[in-house]
This record gives structure tokens, C-alpha cells and sequence, in this order.
């Protein structure tokens, strides 16, 4: 066999081997095989926060009043659930109304930290152990948005929008604590299990 004709056979090996190689690539970035969700085009969402359902939706018990809170301009808090989870945290889920004339910005209620990325949100929320002093903070994820509710801007005269915040659960011992929002009075609150 001549060189030239090993040199052709490997480089014609080498272009097989290279379009198998490319071909099994494409095969393993497509489409098929993967987890989807009910319309079979989406993966599944994933989220452990509670996602608010848009403008005017009820928060969770939203018949049930465990405290109230009323600021400036005709802003109301409405409590409606604190729920202490096997998990290691508190949820409060709340609804804020605007009883006044003019459109409400939640840009008060936002947490001072710089890093934290954060919005127009009720990141600055806390939960007060008065007993135990130690106040507890909106839990972040790793990109630095709180768990709770973002986005609360523009909320027109009239109208409502369910609130929610996870914090760190106190010790199960704890289960009366203040729920406090920048600008706002404190509401006393009852944790259930």
C-alpha cells in the first residue's frame, strides 16, 4: 500500500469518526427525552416561594383577618396568614389595598441592603421575637431576591394585591411575633403550625 493511499484512508477516517462524533452532539441537544411540563413544550416551574396570581387576586385565607396594619396616603395591610413550615421558615401572606386617591410605590417597604437586588418589594419586612429579642429577616435566594412579593409598584386607587414573605422560623416555642414593614405600624401576629 502506498502512502498516499494511508494518508487518504486516515484522513477519511478521521472526517467518519468527526461526523459520528457531531452527529451523536446533535442528537444529545435535542428535544426529546427531557422532563416536560403538561403543554409538552415547557419544562416544569420551579419555585419554593409562593408566585403572586397578578392584580386583585386574594392572598391565601384571604377571608381570614389575623391583623391589620394602616399607613399614610390610605394604605392598608391586611394579615391573613402566618404559617410556620416543616422546613425551617415562616410564610405571612397578607393583601395591601389603596383607599387613598393617588397610584401606591412599595418603594419604602424595600430592604437598605446594596448587594441585594431586590425592587419595589416588601424586602424590608421583619418578624419581631419581642420575648426573645431577635428580629428575623425576609429570606434571599442566591441571586439576592428576597422570598416575597416584588414588583408592588403602581398599585391604582381601589385596588388590592396579595402580599407574601418567608423568614427564618423562630424556635418553635415562639409563636407570637410582630410583623413590621417600613413606614407602617407593627400588627401582633399568631404563627400556626
Amino acid at each position: 500500500m502506498s502512502i498516499r493511499r494511508t494518508t487518504k484512508a486516515a484522513r477519511g477516517a478521521v472526517a467518519m469518526a468527526s461526523a459520528v462524533g457531531l452527529a451523536l452532539v446533535v442528537a444529545g441537544c435535542g428535544g426529546g427525552g427531557g422532563t416536560k411540563g403538561t403543554d409538552g413544550d415547557k419544562p416544569p416551574a420551579r419555585s419554593t416561594a409562593p408566585k403572586d396570581s397578578g392584580p386583585g387576586s386574594p392572598a391565601a385565607d384571604s377571608d381570614k383577618v389575623i391583623g391589620e396594619m394602616k399607613g399614610p396616603d390610605g394604605v392598608v395591610v391586611t394579615l391573613h396568614s402566618v404559617v410556620r413550615d416543616s422546613g425551617g421558615f415562616v410564610t405571612v401572606n397578607g393583601t395591601v389595598a389603596n383607599h387613598g386617591n393617588r397610584a401606591f410605590n412599595a418603594i419604602d417597604w424595600r430592604s437598605n441592603e446594596t448587594e441585594l437586588r431586590s425592587r419595589s418589594s416588601i424586602s424590608g419586612a421583619t418578624l419581631v421575637d419581642k420575648a426573645g429579642k431577635k428580629r428575623y429577616l425576609v429570606l434571599r435566594d442566591t441571586n439576592g431576591e428576597c422570598l416575597c412579593t416584588t414588583g408592588l409598584s403602581g398599585l391604582m386607587p381601589g385596588a388590592s394585591r396579595p402580599i407574601f414573605a418567608q423568614f427564618p422560623a423562630p424556635p418553635a416555642k415562639v409563636t407570637q411575633v410582630d410583623f413590621q414593614l417600613p413606614t407602617m405600624p407593627p400588627a401582633s401576629v399568631q404563627i400556626t403550625d
